[in-house]
Formats: structure tokens, sequence, C-alpha cells
């Protein structure tokens, strides 16, 4: 199984974007590189959540055309969508689920409420999968 490689300064500029964000949640784009065995990001693009909503979240067309254009001028893929919970633990809501199905990459979920940050791939379940802060 894949794991995902975070910088601790990665890490800290998604949780200050959930707490920046607070009441609703939050949410971004990942970029980066992947092997068998893990996927490191490389880049992070905060995005707004349009739908302003502490239980959902929607990244516009606006926004997620140009992370298409990034993706090709960095010469990295879209590996993950990142969004906080800020309210409910860090674990896939039924929409969350949903939209899994529409976007197969990891999707990372932050508690604000716990602290707690979980990486997440749909296949035929849901399985949680390992993060690693370097």
């Amino acid at each position: 199984m894949q794991k995902i490689i975070f910088t601790k300064s990665q890490k800290q500029l998604l949780s200050n974007h959930a707490d920046n964000e607070k009441p609703n949640e939050s949410c971004a784009i990942l970029f980066g590189k992947d092997d068998e065995k893990e996927i490191k990001v490389e880049k992070i693009f905060l995005t707004k959540n349009i739908e302003n909503s502490p239980v959902n979240f929607t990244i516009s067309a606006e926004q997620r055309l140009e992370a298409d254009k990034m993706e090709r001028e960095l010469e990295l893929k879209i590996i993950g969508i990142f969004h906080s919970h800020p309210d409910s633990n860090a674990y896939p809501s039924n929409t969350d689920k949903k939209f899994m199905e529409l976007n197969p990459v990891i999707w990372i979920i932050f508690s604000v409420a716990s602290r707690d940050f979980k990486a997440y791939v749909l296949e035929a379940k849901i399985l949680e999968i390992p993060i690693e802060i370097k």
C-alpha cells in the first residue's frame, strides 16, 4: 500500500488554512509525484470553498481549470484533494464518498476539532492510507 508524504510546513499550511476558514470547510488541491511505494506532495494549491458551508465544499470551475494548467506547467500530477471537517472526525462523509468516486485520488481530511489528519482512497471500499511527515 502506498503512503503519502507531507513536509511539516505543508501540514502546517493546510491546518492554518482550515483554521482560517472556520466555521466552513476548507479545501485544496495537492500536486506531486508518485511511485508504487509512496506519493510525495510537491505543491499545494489552496482553494476557496464556494459553498461557504461547514458540511460541504466545492472548488470553483475556474480554480479547477487553474489547477489543470498548473499540473501541465509544473509537470506534476494532481495526487490529492484536501478538505477539513470543522466539527467532525477525519473520516469521509457520505457526500465525500460520492465525490471520491468521481475524483479517484487520495483524499486528505483534517478534523479541526481533533487536529487529526487522515488520508483515504476509494477502491472497492474506503481504505485509510498512511501519512508520513518529514
